[in-house]
């Protein structure tokens, strides 16, 4: 996914946060998250990216427009 001039991302959560590891719940969180299918923008920076790359399973990335 190549980097947008404004440098951000669109993150929904797609997947239940039930029955995960504390640590996958923390990294959702630190997204802005906070129930299923919302929707948050956020900076496109490597802290970000490690968290999207670690619970991707559960998220839908976009670049934002």
């Amino acid at each position: 996914m190549s980097q947008k001039a404004n440098g951000k991302i669109r993150v929904r959560l797609v997947r239940s946060m039930n029955n995960r590891l504390e640590s996958h719940k923390a990294c959702v969180r630190g997204l802005g998250i906070r129930r299923m299918h919302q929707e948050v923008e956020v900076a496109d920076t490597p802290e970000n990216r490690g968290m999207i790359n670690r619970v991707h399973y559960m998220l839908d990335v976009q670049e934002a427009k």
